[in-house]
């Protein structure tokens, strides 16, 4: 089995060189020559996978993703050719929950009110809202649900309608981007939702840049209206609208779900689903190849839960750094890419270890994903 897979999948060497013979290609050179005696393709989002990249793959059986968004995708191309197409759905949920967090965590400071005392509004209910929902039920946050779709098709949790996610507190969005149909997301937050927005509400946009009308945004900016917006995703990425950035709350280059654990995990659905898919042996766990951390936190006796929780969360991640390093070197598309692909190492909440000591509430803690030391 002759298995091409791109050279920014952490520890696919490890997971897949047992499995036939692979082959390393880069997203920036890859060509459909290459691929002329492929039976596996492995990619992340570099990669667009089309007619045009796949035109001489005769044998290829077997094409994967090992992100969450399948946008660089012609998946109906892949349906007509009878190709098995994966993705890793849910890959990144923990990371881009936990980027959440920190941003309520720096937010509730700046904008001096406690986080945990709002009402979330979560608008997408799939894999990253669900992760956000356990970790705000964890604290006993209160939340709504939106998601029209999971509702219609039976999700037997308790949904509302965006009119009343727009009383929320904080309003996070975690939806696709859908174009048409019964419940478009493009501009789902256009310039009449930006406009019915208070200065005392927290917006974050951590799914599709076009879910936020970012020419609206701006034009409100503009006009003297205060907003406090969170924007990790924008739009016409990565030649996106520079002068909106200077207005954000907080801003970053398409990273809430880059963490180790988040790219790797990827890899490992890969190989699990690459396995069942040739009914091979599926023999190796990701926690075999993760690196150990020797970070470890202590809780602090004069510090209530909820200040011992903000200040782990902002110890494993503090947004505010990816903020000011993006909102300092941004000056055109090149340097959006150059930041996401050069994003530091950060890791999850599961990596670090908490000692809480004789603390009552310490299962809240490590409920939220810390180890225990």
């Amino acid at each position: 089995m002759r298995i091409y897979y791109e050279d920014s999948m952490p520890y696919a060497a490890e997971f897949f060189s047992e499995l036939g013979d692979c082959q390393v290609f880069s997203h920036k050179t890859i060509t459909a020559e290459q691929l002329i005696d492929a039976d596996v393709l492995l990619v992340r989002s570099t990669t667009k996978v089309n007619a045009a990249l796949l035109a001489n793959s005769p044998n290829l059986k077997f094409v994967a993703t090992a992100t969450a968004g399948t946008d660089h995708v012609d998946i109906d191309y892949l349906t007509q050719r009878g190709i098995h197409f994966q993705s890793a759905g849910g890959c990144n949920a923990v990371a881009v929950a936990e980027y959440v967090m920190s941003a309520l965590c720096i937010m509730g400071d700046k904008l001096n009110w406690q986080w945990h005392d709002k009402t979330v509004g979560i608008v997408g209910a799939g894999h990253v809202g669900s992760a956000l929902q356990k970790k705000l039920d964890v604290l006993q946050v209160n939340y709504k649900l939106c998601d029209p779709p999971l509702q219609q098709a039976g999700d037997p949790r308790q949904f509302v309608d965006m009119q009343e996610i727009m009383k929320c507190d904080v309003i996070t969005l975690h939806v696709p981007l859908v174009t048409s149909g019964h419940h478009p997301t493009e501009h789902l937050f256009d310039l009449a939702r930006l406009t019915q927005l208070s200065e005392q509400q927290l917006l974050i946009n951590a799914c599709r840049g076009e879910v936020v009308d970012n020419a609206a945004a701006l034009a409100l900016f503009e006009a003297g209206h205060k907003r406090h917006i969170v924007l990790d995703v924008w739009e016409n990425e990565p030649d996106i609208n520079l002068s909106l950035i200077p207005y954000v709350a907080l801003g970053t280059a398409h990273i809430a779900g880059h963490t180790i654990e988040g790219k790797a995990r990827g890899t490992e659905m890969l190989y699990q689903a690459l396995c069942e898919f040739y009914q091979l042996p599926n023999t190796k766990r990701l926690s075999d190849y993760l690196p150990t951390t020797q970070t470890q936190l202590s809780f602090n006796p004069l510090h209530d839960l909820r200040q011992n929780i903000n200040d782990f969360i902002l110890e494993v991640y503090n947004i505010s750094t990816d903020s000011e390093h993006f909102k300092a070197a941004m000056q055109n598309a090149e340097q959006f890419r150059y930041i996401r692909k050069h994003y530091p190492i950060r890791r999850e909440f599961s990596a670090v270890q908490v000692n809480t000591g004789n603390f009552a509430e310490s299962k809240a803690i490590y409920a939220l994903g810390f180890l225990q030391t």
